[in-house]
């Protein structure tokens, strides 16, 4: 039925004839985290705008809570053609689109300004670029966050203290990397799974923004909290390539504003969450270290950055770093 539907829209709008009353073109799209969340927010406002920019010819169907698949299940997904969109951290996008790594690298961005300014910038739009080859097209740069670091065994406050944790990751080959360097043990994981992973203790702690900390509720399985701001998590709004190309120019400016509204929902929340949730997890008992020593932890990396200065470019990791 669906099928069917897409097939009429698109001849409709090849004919340049209006799609009939009812005919609206029902999209997907799915997300890892639960709908009160930053990223909850940002595909509400963006399913909104479709429809109001395209006098409702085009509507968004909302799943959350990883109800249509985890984040590295979702960009197959759309890669194939069996999901519309996705909204998705970079966390699964280099096994896809490898460039897009050096976004990973820890303590690259110095804080969310200047990470907004390179996404939103021509470094970000030549990244966006990266992604048609692939069958994807990148509509914006949203955000996940900085991460930080959450366990159940001990105060953090230097990266010696992380020495023999067991943490979740992400599916990421530079998150995974760096960890090693603090001693730490990573176990990749889809976030669909981590919640019962730390729950059962197969894993002792976890990195993520504050936002997804919140959203999550890992408050109830974690007990200590180091703000270690170790990673710039990027997001980024993922179509299907054919169906993007189905599209008019009209659609398709529609779609790219409509996603840039999501971002600026998608950002708004995660200043909020910035915020308030420090003071909200002290508040549900969890041990925060603020002030942690972050030079410690980037000396602590130096094997990996040689690395990674091999594998990227200095040059590029430095453009980066030094953007303003």
């Amino acid at each position: 039925m669906v099928s069917i539907r897409r097939a009429l829209a698109a001849l409709a709008l090849g004919l340049g004839l209006a799609l009939p009353a009812g005919a609206a073109d029902s999209l997907r799209i799915n997300i890892a985290l639960a709908q009160n969340s930053h990223y909850g927010v940002a595909i509400d406002t963006f399913a909104r705008e479709v429809e109001r920019r395209t006098n409702g010819r085009y509507k968004v169907q909302t799943f959350y809570s990883s109800a249509l698949g985890a984040e590295r299940e979702s960009v197959e997904a759309v890669q194939l053609g069996t999901l519309d969109l996705t909204l998705t951290s970079t966390g699964p996008l280099p096994n896809f689109v490898p460039e897009i790594a050096i976004l990973d690298i820890p303590f690259l961005f110095r804080d969310y300004a200047h990470a907004r300014a390179v996404l939103d910038g021509p470094i970000g739009q030549e990244l966006l670029a990266k992604f048609p080859d692939k069958g994807l097209i990148g509509l914006a740069w949203a955000e996940n966050g900085f991460r930080h670091m959450t366990n159940s065994k001990r105060p953090v406050n230097g990266p010696d203290d992380l020495r023999g944790l067991k943490m979740r990751t992400m599916e990421n080959p530079i998150h995974i990397e760096a960890y090693r360097q603090f001693g730490i043990l990573p176990t990749p994981m889809a976030f669909s799974e981590v919640f019962t992973a730390l729950q059962q203790g197969t894993v002792d702690g976890q990195e993520n923004p504050l936002s997804v900390i919140e959203a999550a509720k890992l408050d109830q399985v974690q007990k200590y909290l180091t703000l270690t701001g170790h990673v710039y998590s990027a997001a980024v709004f993922l179509m299907n390539k054919a169906r993007w190309d189905s599209l008019s120019e009209a659609d398709k400016k529609a779609f790219l504003e409509a996603a840039k509204e999501g971002v600026k929902a998608d950002r708004a929340r995660v200043d909020e969450d910035e915020r308030k949730a420090v003071a909200d997890l002290r508040a549900k008992g969890m041990i925060v270290a603020e002030n942690v020593d972050k030079a410690k932890f980037q000396a602590a990396l130096s094997p990996a950055y040689a690395d990674f200065a091999k594998r990227f470019g200095q040059a590029n990791i430095d453009r980066i770093r030094n953007y303003r």
